[in-house]
């Protein structure tokens, strides 16, 4: 799981986001999703879904646990 914040960050800039773009997709303010990519909170489930479908990638790859980006076939 060590790649999991830098992660965050990464796919947010592969999509030239900001993080206050992020945060307002999210749903939330910019402090509170910028905990999440400095690793200062866990990242809620919901939160994690909401991340895969903005990136197109799977949750496992967010979590570090593949390095495989695309999500499942359902």
């Amino acid at each position: 799981m060590d790649n999991f914040y830098p992660r965050l960050k990464d796919l947010r800039e592969d999509h030239d986001l900001s993080q206050g773009q992020v945060a307002e997709y999210l749903g939330m303010k910019q402090p509170q999703y910028s905990r999440y990519e400095r690793g200062l909170r866990d990242v809620p489930t919901d939160v994690l879904i909401l991340l895969s479908k903005l990136y197109g990638a799977s949750v496992d790859y967010i979590l570090g646990l593949s390095d495989i980006q695309n999500p499942y076939n359902k």
